[in-house]
């Protein structure tokens, strides 16, 4: 599957509460959950504005069906095509390994 990073403006997301962010998860999950395995999040990085989401998805319009039904923008959506790191680059891998939520 195609890897994803979803770019989300959220005004004042950065002030979130730990309470409102396993909320957030938790309806995440959800979502997911009812949409199938043709779509996997692998991990969010929450900014001041902003949200950066990656994603295994089938295809894009999975990941604008999950936006859609969880009430959250997915301003902007890009198929990663490189990895880098200080170690090199690479590919993407075809899938996430499998993560149980904590």
């Amino acid at each position: 599957m195609p890897l994803f990073v979803i770019e989300r403006d959220i005004p004042g997301v950065g002030d979130m509460t730990d309470e409102q962010s396993r909320q957030a998860v938790l309806a995440s999950l959800e979502v997911i959950e009812e949409l199938g395995e043709g779509i996997q999040w692998v991990q969010s990085y929450v900014v001041e504005d902003k949200i950066y989401c990656i994603y295994f998805a089938s295809d894009e319009s999975l990941i604008r069906e999950h936006a859609n039904k969880l009430g959250v923008p997915a301003n902007r959506i890009s198929e990663v095509r490189q990895l880098m790191s200080p170690k090199g680059s690479s590919k993407p891998p075809c899938s996430a390994p499998a993560i149980s939520p904590a």
